[in-house]
């Protein structure tokens, strides 16, 4: 599983380039090996680390730590979201532990936030789930009763509110969540890199080719070297598919996205001068859209099932092509050729829209699929699956437990058939919010 260092995301391109990166090159034994240098695996080095300061732990990353989906994400850390199912009280109960795991995924952000003094754009403005189908009313109607019953603060907008708000004419009716929080996720997860602690040695570049369990002991193969563990943690989310963990549960979707340059004043003004904001789509496919602190216009409206290890510059650019007509669809004052890049990313699903959180054996451990929460679910899940391995216990892993199992998939190529299928649905569908 090889990936490549590209140059194409904004977040990432916001920030000084980290020199010293070692790759593995010699055999290595350790305490801990933690596969997936993301948000989730670098928590979980973190936690062990103050578990078991003086136990040798290695963190690995097939290419530059936290610059996977944890750096090339949206910068959502959701309270809320809406396309999870919830119309019976059955599933009414389940979406409310869904949120409390989205709380904690909040408050673990908070809590890292303020003890590393992190600068990562932190805005509590809330996001927008919004539509330019009037007939959508009802299922944000249906939602807002739902969040009613929970206790979410939030609130129905007309189009005219939206367009104050937004400085888009272009929904129709919206619902603005009032818990949602906006970030910078390069800033964000480069802080964790920074943070590790001593007893952390991190490897990038180095995908794991070949594991094995042999006895008490995993045997991981690199190019260059070999590790052998005494307890492993798969934190690679979208890959843990092609690892071979938890195949028939989970499968990765390679989305993209395009930020645009900052708007000048002149541009700033022509669409009302917003603060910073953040939609989600009402239907699945439509697109998420971010206005920045620094004035740039992220959209994000591609979902497809292909090869998720890289995607080629002329790919990139058909893309590109979708985006631009995403904005000017929203904005069509703005010039032409105001996108500056664009990139793509993995996330990992699941058939029921469950993390994975799982103990395999007293020797391995794994955590991933966040269904598009990585930011905070996949923090909390990092912190709680090295605690676990560790045989601890918590009353957050006592609430994580609490939801349902991931449900089985069927095999390829039944699989990739069935996901496109959807996919294809789903587009037609949100043809309109693209």
């Amino acid at each position: 599983m090889k990936l490549e260092n590209d140059k194409n995301c904004s977040w990432i391109n916001d920030l000084n380039p980290r020199l010293n990166i070692n790759k593995i090159q010699s055999n290595k034994d350790c305490e801990w090996l933690i596969v997936g240098a993301g948000y989730t695996g670098l928590s979980a080095a973190r936690k062990l680390s103050q578990i078991h300061p003086n136990q040798k732990i290695i963190l690995v990353d097939s290419q530059l730590a936290g610059e996977g989906a944890s750096g090339r994400n949206s910068g959502y850390l959701v309270d809320t979201t809406l396309n999870d199912g919830f119309n019976s009280n059955d599933e009414i109960k389940d979406y409310k532990k869904k949120t409390d795991i989205y709380a904690l995924g909040i408050k673990v952000i908070k809590k890292f936030i303020k003890e590393y003094q992190v600068d990562c754009e932190y805005n509590e403005c809330g996001k927008y789930f919004a539509s330019s189908k009037l007939e959508d009313e009802k299922k944000l109607l249906g939602f807002s009763k739902i969040l009613s019953q929970l206790k979410f603060k939030h609130e129905i907008l007309s189009s005219e509110n939206l367009k104050q708000r937004l400085g888009t004419s272009f929904y129709k009716i919206g619902l603005f969540t009032k818990g949602g929080i906006l970030l910078h996720p390069g800033k964000l997860v480069r802080a964790m890199i920074d943070a590790l602690p001593n007893n952390v040695e991190l490897f990038e570049n180095s995908p794991l080719q070949k594991w094995i369990k042999e006895g008490n002991f995993i045997k991981c193969k690199f190019e260059c070297g070999e590790i052998k563990t005494k307890k492993i943690i798969f934190a690679t989310n979208g890959f843990l598919k092609s690892l071979g963990i938890k195949t028939n549960y989970n499968f990765p979707i390679t989305l993209t996205a395009s930020m645009t340059r900052p708007l000048t004043d002149y541009e700033f003004k022509s669409i009302n001068e917003p603060k910073e904001w953040g939609v989600l789509p009402v239907r699945p496919m439509g697109a998420t859209v971010r206005m920045t602190k620094n004035r740039r216009i992220l959209i994000r409206n591609t979902a497809e099932v292909r090869n998720p290890l890289k995607m080629s510059q002329s790919d990139l650019n058909i893309r590109t092509l979708k985006h631009k007509l995403g904005i000017k669809k929203r904005f069509p004052q703005l010039p032409d050729d105001i996108i500056q890049s664009t990139w793509s990313g993995i996330v990992a699903r699941t058939r029921n829209s469950s993390q994975i959180f799982e103990k395999i054996n007293e020797n391995i451990f794994v955590a991933g699929c966040y269904n598009g929460s990585g930011i905070g679910v996949g923090t909390l899940f990092g912190e709680q699956i090295a605690i676990k391995a560790c045989n601890e216990s918590s009353e957050e892993i006592k609430i994580i437990e609490l939801i349902k199992k991931p449900t089985w998939i069927p095999p390829e190529p039944f699989l990739s058939i069935g996901v496109k299928t959807r996919l294809i649905y789903e587009r037609l569908k949100a043809r309109s919010e693209i």
